[in-house]
């Protein structure tokens, strides 16, 4: 018979494993993943609202836009009359669209902020900060955006390096989501921990997300052409929806990386919690998570 107890005594690393994966599962990892996931693919509809509006803007002054755009996607066809006919459309609507898309990418924005909020005090076992959490959710908004739009401006300049160079891109890539994710829960979360207690999970998240992008310059497009083969429009949808919860996922790895990383340092203690009593008289004890596990009675056959 396969004794699973056996091999984890043998390898450390299994074991190691082994807890890591069961105190994801104690403190709801998947369910906190589908909450970041899903308000963050809810942000999608009005930041596609903020870009109609960019590129009515940018066209309303350029008539040779929509050539040079469609010349520089290589789109030909029905391709092309789409594209055209979508940044007229755009020009018509480029003040409602930013008006409507900034305010509701702002409160969505805040959604995924506090879906994050929630997930970093959920795995570590803390509360959060009552209203407070709200000036720190905006406050890490104005962070992001910020690192965001470094990103994008240093993304030309990376742009002209040579081939072989391209390990530098790599490597930026790295250390500017390492950095954000250190930031992102020593900041969000209700813990007040040195920023190193943060880093294992960042570098985690930071490595995670540059195989992804990897992965997904092969395997996204074949993925969106098949669900839309199969499904229509609604298969896009479908795609997208879950490569943000594979990314919410690996999210909330890197919080429990770091909650068992620091427990195996500085260990733990233990407090008594209070669960409802749901009939019989044996001990009970609780799981990470709070669940409460009841003992089997000694009556029991």
């Amino acid at each position: 018979m396969f004794d699973l107890g056996r091999w984890r005594e043998r390898f450390a690393w299994l074991d190691s494993l082994l807890r890591f994966n069961e105190r994801f599962g104690a403190v709801g990892g998947g369910p906190l993943a589908a909450s970041i996931g899903l308000t963050a693919f809810l942000s999608l509809f009005p930041l596609l609202l903020v870009l109609i509006a960019v590129v009515g803007f940018l066209s309303s002054g350029d008539t040779t836009f929509a050539t040079r755009l469609i010349d520089d996607l290589g789109l030909e066809g029905r391709a092309a009359e789409v594209v055209t006919q979508a940044i007229s459309a755009a020009e018509g609507s480029r003040r409602t669209a930013s008006a409507v898309g900034l305010v509701g990418l702002v409160w969505s924005g805040l959604g995924v902020v506090g879906a994050l909020q929630a997930a970093c005090n959920a795995v570590w076992q803390t509360t959060g900060r009552g209203l407070r959490d709200r000036a720190v959710a905006a406050a890490w908004l104005l962070g992001a955006g910020a690192l965001f739009l470094a990103t994008l401006a240093l993304g030309p300049i990376v742009g002209l390096l040579p081939s072989f160079l391209a390990i530098v891109t790599v490597a930026l890539g790295l250390v500017l989501n390492s950095a954000l994710f250190v930031w992102t829960y020593a900041f969000l979360g209700n813990q007040r921990l040195p920023w190193r207690a943060h880093l294992p999970g960042a570098v985690l998240v930071a490595v995670g997300f540059e195989l992804l992008k990897v992965v997904g310059t092969v395997y996204v497009p074949r993925l969106v052409a098949s669900a839309s083969a199969l499904y229509g429009s609604i298969g896009v949808v479908f795609a997208v929806l879950a490569l943000l919860l594979l990314y919410a996922r690996l999210v909330v790895y890197g919080m429990v990386l770091n909650v068992t990383r620091w427990e195996a340092q500085r260990g733990t203690r233990t407090v008594e919690i209070q669960v409802p009593h749901l009939g019989g008289d044996a001990p009970a004890t609780a799981n990470r998570g709070g669940a409460a596990i009841e003992a089997p009675s000694p009556d029991a056959t």
